[in-house]
Formats: structure tokens, sequence, C-alpha cells
């Protein structure tokens, strides 16, 4: 695993995970608690849906043929061991969500999954915190971007791992002590490899893009007046942040 102690100047990061976010990396995580490089400037979050063969069985759905993504409003992002409070707006239910977060690193436009890994810079932990009752309460449209948009909802970090196999990660998400989800990296319907080369036939990806893979069986309510969420990578590391009611 290759660790750098300061980020790269001049390289402006997006974010492509099934959600996008701009706002600069170097504010949201700050230096100090890096250990790997994190890309200074505005980033670009996606959200990808239903990309694990468990979860898509689990709902019986069936598996998509391509990546099906969201974009993620700016002020969404927060730094690791933010608190994140519930919208003032919003009354329903709140849901966790653990996932593994690629980092584009250089300019890639219509790329191979064969080449995809030229232009991976590393990885790095993501909670996709929703709010669920938003997606279809209206039936004519369902509301990814605002269900997913609320300020603190897309906390990433802590840092971003380079020289790491994704497809031998496992994610874990641990609430309130107990871990609720654990499942492997390699169940992705998608390839993180696949991921890259099929976005960036949609739209040019850029150095600091982060592309949220989408989360798998275990998601659940946030219930507790304080709850201290960690998702947890080994070879990354762990995000935790608390959520309030």
């Amino acid at each position: 695993m290759d660790w750098a102690l300061q980020p790269e100047p001049g390289i402006w990061p997006r974010s492509v995970g099934y959600w996008l976010i701009r706002r600069p990396l170097r504010d949201v995580l700050g230096f100090s608690r890096t250990r790997a490089p994190l890309l200074v400037g505005e980033p670009l979050d996606e959200d990808v849906q239903a990309f694990f063969h468990a979860l898509a069985a689990k709902l019986n759905m069936p598996e998509p043929a391509e990546p099906l993504y969201l974009l993620k409003a700016p002020t969404s992002v927060t730094a690791p061991g933010a608190v994140i409070k519930r919208p003032s707006s919003y009354g329903g239910k709140i849901t966790y969500e653990g996932e593994l977060g690629i980092v584009i690193g250089k300019t890639c436009s219509e790329v191979s999954a064969d080449e995809a890994d030229a232009f991976i810079f590393g990885y790095t932990c993501v909670n996709d915190i929703t709010a669920n009752d938003i997606l279809n309460r209206d039936p004519t449209f369902p509301q990814w971007a605002r269900a997913k948009g609320f300020d603190g909802s897309g906390p990433f970090g802590p840092v971003i791992a380079s020289g790491i196999d994704p497809a031998k990660l496992v994610v874990r998400t641990i609430l309130n002590g107990k871990e609720r989800q654990n499942y492997p990296v390699a169940d992705m319907i998608f390839s993180a490899q696949q991921l890259v080369s099929k976005i960036s036939h949609d739209m040019t990806l850029s150095p600091g893009d982060l592309i949220c893979c989408g989360t798998s069986v275990g998601v659940g309510v946030m219930k507790q007046p304080v709850n201290t969420v960690t998702v947890a990578i080994d070879g990354i590391g762990e995000l935790t942040n608390e959520f309030c009611q």
C-alpha cells in the first residue's frame, strides 16, 4: 500500500459514485487527517444503485445491464469525525450505507475496463446517508438527489489508499457498536474497473472524481438520538461519524 503525507496541489477532484459534489477535499477532510494524497479542489460525486448480486437477489430485482447512477449536492460532503444533523425539513427514516469509493487520478474518457487501473488513484470509505421516505414520496418522480443531498449526508475518508486490489476488500458498517453490514466488494455486479470504463463513456472523469460503488445487504435506519456509524475497510481504514436526530 502506498501512502503519502501531503496532498498534491493543483488537482481538482470531483466524485462519481452514484452522487455528485463540488467542494475542495482540502477543506472537507483536512491535511492533518490524511495519510494518503488528498486531491485538492472541486469534487464531483455520483452514486450507483443495486450493484451487488446479493442485494439484487434479496430485493428480487433484476440485475442491471449497465450502471444506474445519480448526482449528489456539493454541500452533502463532510469530514471523518463530523457530527451530522437531521435536516429540519424532514422527519422520516434516515439510513446509513457503507460503500467503497474509487478516486480517479487522471483525466479519462471512453477508456476500456482493461485500461481503467491506469486512471484510478486509489480507494476510500464512504457513508451514503439517505432520507429514505423522500425517495418515492411523489409517485411521478423518484427524488434520489433530494433524498441523498442534505447537508453532511456524504462523509468519506479517512484516507485514499493506493496499491490495493479492490476485489479483495470487504466493507463493514458498525452502528452503535454492532456490525450491520459485512460484504465483499467482489460481489459487485460491475467491477471497479468496469464502473470507471462505463461511466467514462458517458462523461469525462477528472482527477479527484470519487465513484461511490453503492451498497449491499444490511442497510438500516439510524434510530437513536445519537448514532455512531463506522464504515471500515481493511487496507483503507475506518470512517466514523455521528448522526444526531
